[in-house]
């Protein structure tokens, strides 16, 4: 292969891939094949739309200026992502709570990877990122 650091490298597109996380996110009350009951529960709605806007504006963030504090709070978000179905109490929402434990567990992988990445690299080197 010749591109033996694929993923040992933080690259844009997982910064893109973040941001799509995010809008995705946003938008998951609204997926098909929804209980109805979940437009009455605007407390799981307002917490997946600021969710979403996090995970968006970290992964903007870290496109523009990258730092260690950004991946952690990634992950942070997308745990709080997965178990908020429990914590709020919408976890009889059926398909509500399958894409926020799938759309979590994304975020949470997608963290882990870029802290991953970034864990040995100087500050000087982080700023460089994206240029």
């Amino acid at each position: 292969m010749s591109d033996s650091g694929f993923l040992n490298t933080h690259r844009t597109w997982e910064d893109w891939c973040g941001m799509l996380l995010g809008a995705v996110i946003v938008a998951s009350p609204w997926f098909p094949f929804q209980d109805q009951a979940i437009t009455g529960h605007q407390t799981a709605i307002l917490n997946t739309v600021a969710i979403g806007l996090v995970v968006f504006g970290i992964s903007q963030l870290e496109y523009v200026a990258l730092q260690r504090w950004q991946e952690v709070t990634t992950i942070l978000v997308g745990l709080w992502l997965i178990a908020s179905p429990y914590a709020i109490g919408y976890s009889g929402e059926g398909f509500l709570r399958i894409y926020h434990t799938s759309l979590g567990a994304v975020v949470v992988l997608l963290g882990i990877l870029q802290l991953w990445q970034d864990w040995d690299m100087s500050d000087q080197d982080l700023l460089k990122h994206g240029q």
